[in-house]
């Protein structure tokens, strides 16, 4: 008889949770989103660089992950997400470890992000969730929740471990640190641990249903609701992805010091899982739509509160906690949205679409921010319009309606 509790689903599926989480975690959707401002101080001292000229290699990322992540999402349908991921993690952890030999040429600055991101796509959620998905039913919001909190896991230790690193041995060696982790930690944990269901023992496979039902690519891009979630993805992640690398940039902004900055900017880690799990726990409960416009929602508040004049600790660390936890949820709804409305038969492959939606926002943010501090020496301008964006957005999806049957 198949075990379709959740116990039975986490007993079986414990290894791929743990995988994604470390494999994510070590990717390409974690480490130079959380890492881009802590560089940014060092790397405008050693070359003259400005901030906008240091938060475009994150919007570098962005243009070059509109074609890598369909392209990583098509070559998991084909080969297998074990392969991808192993083989991925290898080729971000090398670019990472080159970064660490940089000259004041902005052109090998900007080639080594487009490398990274290219032969990094397959570190991407699209990968390791596709994989979830097909462990994980019941309870799929949790599990998706569970594997996601490897970026929130990055993001509270990176910034300590950083610190130190960089404190004691310079940028080059934060940059080398970088570089060891997908390639001594989440390799390593793949390889291991990671397995599609048929890759699985028998006596676990057979608990698992083999049939993949749900629409092809083509027949997703044909839906309205594939356009509305790709619509309203955009404008979210714009909004939600720009305060984080120029997270202390704006704080040093709003008169706080190096020290407490410090001690705030982990706490976005910390609440990213926090949303995770919430979100997910909610997501298994109640409608996906809802819970992503409430969520989704929040962060209103911390723009507002960030846009302000001179901010304490206290407040900083309430618009912090709120950023980050609906940064926590944000991946897990696309994730759980997509096999929801449209199946696990294309997953990668749709999902890698919408992976591009969100990258297009969340790359072109920093940048955008970095400019506009450029030209107004002030973030502000950009917090307000991300205050505006966050409730506007997030009320669309409202309109997806019931869950569809899927065939």
């Amino acid at each position: 008889m198949t075990d379709l509790t959740g116990e039975g689903e986490f007993r079986r599926g414990w290894h791929i949770l743990l995988a994604s989480m470390l494999g994510i975690g070590c990717g390409l959707a974690a480490m130079p989103f959380y890492t881009a401002g802590v560089f940014a101080p060092h790397l405008a001292r050693e070359f003259g660089w400005s901030m906008g000229e240091i938060m475009a290699g994150l919007t570098i990322t962005t243009v070059v992950v509109v074609a890598a992540a369909p392209a990583a999402g098509i070559l998991c349908e084909r080969i297998g997400t074990r392969a991808v991921a192993s083989a991925s993690l290898v080729c971000f952890g090398l670019a990472y470890l080159s970064l660490a030999t940089l000259d004041n040429s902005l052109p090998r600055f900007y080639a080594t992000w487009a490398i990274g991101a290219t032969l990094g796509a397959g570190t991407l959620p699209i990968t390791f969730t596709r994989t979830v998905n097909r462990w994980f039913d019941k309870h799929r919001g949790l599990a998706l929740g569970l594997a996601m909190t490897g970026t929130g896991l990055f993001g509270i230790t990176c910034k300590p471990l950083l610190a130190w690193v960089i404190g004691d041995y310079g940028w080059r060696a934060g940059y080398f640190t970088l570089g060891l982790l997908p390639l001594v930690i989440g390799l390593p944990i793949t390889l291991l641990l990671f397995r599609e269901p048929q890759e699985a023992k028998p006596t676990v496979d057979a608990q698992i249903p083999s049939t993949l039902t749900g629409l092809t690519r083509g027949e997703a891009v044909r839906q309205w609701r594939f356009w509305l979630i790709a619509a309203i993805l955009v404008p979210i992640s714009f909004a939600l992805a720009g305060a984080v690398p120029n997270l202390e940039p704006i704080l040093l902004d709003r008169g706080l010091d190096q020290a407490t900055i410090l001690t705030l900017t982990p706490l976005i880690g910390l609440a990213s899982i926090c949303g995770r799990l919430v979100g997910g726990w909610l997501l298994d409960r109640f409608w996906a739509p809802g819970v992503a416009f409430v969520l989704l929602g929040m962060p209103t508040i911390s723009c507002l509160i960030l846009a302000g004049g001179q901010l304490d600790p206290a407040m900083a660390r309430f618009a912090i906690l709120l950023i980050g936890f609906a940064l926590g949820i944000e991946y897990d709804v696309v994730a759980y949205l997509t096999s929801r409305y449209f199946g696990l038969r294309s997953y990668a492959a749709i999902y890698g679409i919408f992976y591009v939606c969100f990258s297009t926002g969340a790359g072109f943010a920093p940048l955008a921010f970095g400019l506009i501090r450029d030209h107004f020496q002030d973030f502000a301008p950009a917090l307000q319009v991300s205050a505006a964006l966050l409730p506007l957005c997030a009320a669309g999806f409202l309109f997806l309606g019931k869950y569809p049957k899927l065939s």
